[in-house]
């Protein structure tokens, strides 16, 4: 079969791999109909994710149709109704895997998975604990083949797909797999009251799913920062928020007078390690990351420590990989700050958000923005990371 496989920083290529085989008998053999490029696969392009291996298969974005179940998938046991796997029912897959056993799954903290990583012991020297794997995410997470390819295999299948509709485009279903339940855990973890004000950073799909799930949960204003004029004009129609431009105004002072001098009740971070800032600050965290000496440029978690209310929350749903400096911790501990954050529990959410797009409350396709074959993966990569072409979400068709 075709396959992306990461070549170096910067570097994809597709190429014929071998075609995945049933491992085990809770194992799924899905052919992908449709695979997105997620921001968080950007890190693993930029090569800032540790333990990628050229060669390796990457992609956790996907959907498709069933084409070989193993012998102990019987029902499905997420969701409301138990229901046969069989060859041919169509499937959303969520990006983490989960065993459905362990203390975690049973808890609906999937991400948290204590059996799916078969290299813990990578994990654990450097986390201190095991975390669940994610399909096409480093040796670290797994090692499992990704999802931009034509065929993937899908461990732990009776806990780990959701049945969806033969007769909805695969641009409404998509993203629950991961886009959608990760804005949504965002804005949940926010423990949103009604009349509070909520501040976003990054206008990618994951910041949008967050702004309007942080309507659906009752905020009365929603605030998106971002420095690309197609992104802030998407977060504007179709999640009716506020924006600020950060490269034509300071952001602080912008919160500042947005919200009456107080701050916004909850700050959800939806950019991740590679954030852009402005300034001497930006330079000093391009210039650490590239020479290895941080892992991760931390500009949103320092502009959210201090940009936030006294008593707010602070959720981190953009990926975050290692070591980061420069934090002003002082404000954290002195304004009361919560922080929550982490991995999206799919499985938790999959079913809910499946309903939402069947009863027509949410339609999440205004963020493709482009539409490629498998093969041109390469240039697709290339589009997202410079944000060329007004490219806000890639979507692959092997």
């Amino acid at each position: 079969m075709k396959a992306v496989c990461w070549q170096g920083a910067n570097e994809v290529r597709v190429e014929s791999v071998p075609d995945p085989t049933i491992l085990n008998p809770r194992d799924a053999i899905i052919k992908i109909t449709s695979t997105a490029i997620c921001g968080s696969d950007l890190h693993i392009y930029g090569g800032y994710i540790p333990t990628v291996q050229k060669g390796d298969i990457i992609g956790h974005e996907f959907m498709g149709e069933v084409v070989e179940v193993g012998k102990k998938v019987n029902n499905l046991r997420i969701g409301v109704d138990a229901k046969r796997l069989l060859p041919g029912d169509r499937v959303v897959v969520p990006s983490t895997i989960g065993c459905g056993n362990c203390a975690y799954c049973q808890r609906d903290m999937w991400s948290l998975c204590d059996n799916s990583n078969p290299n813990s012991w990578l994990e654990e020297k450097l986390f201190g604990n095991v975390t669940s794997a994610i399909y096409g995410y480093s040796h670290l997470l797994g090692g499992y083949a990704g999802a931009q390819a034509e065929y993937i295999r899908v461990p732990f299948a009776d806990v780990g797909v959701v049945k969806v509709p033969s007769d909805i485009p695969d641009e409404k279903l998509l993203f629950i797999s991961d886009a959608i339940p990760t804005g949504y855990m965002g804005a949940e973890l926010c423990d949103i009251q009604a009349g509070d004000t909520v501040a976003v950073w990054g206008c990618g799909a994951v910041g949008l799913f967050a702004m309007i799930s942080a309507y659906m949960m009752g905020a009365e204003k929603v605030i998106a920062i971002d420095r690309f004029p197609e992104r802030l004009e998407m977060a504007k129609k179709y999640a009716k928020a506020e924006v600020i431009n950060y490269e034509e105004v300071n952001t602080g002072e912008a919160l500042k007078e947005m919200t009456g001098g107080r701050g916004p009740d909850a700050c959800i971070d939806a950019v991740g390690l590679e954030a852009h800032g402005v300034g001497l600050e930006d330079f000093y965290d391009q210039t650490k990351q590239k020479l290895r000496l941080e892992s991760d440029r931390p500009h949103v978690l320092r502009e959210m420590m201090v940009a936030c209310r006294k008593g707010g929350t602070l959720a981190i749903m953009g990926v975050y990989g290692g070591f980061v400096d420069k934090i002003p911790l002082g404000a954290a501990f002195n304004k009361g700050l919560t922080f929550r954050m982490g991995q999206m529990h799919g499985q938790k959410y999959m079913h809910l958000l499946l309903q939402q797009i069947l009863d027509g409350k949410l339609d999440p396709s205004f963020v493709v923005t482009h539409q490629l074959p498998l093969a041109e993966a390469a240039h697709g990569y290339h589009i997202f990371q410079q944000k060329k072409d007004n490219c806000v979400k890639v979507v692959l068709k092997p």
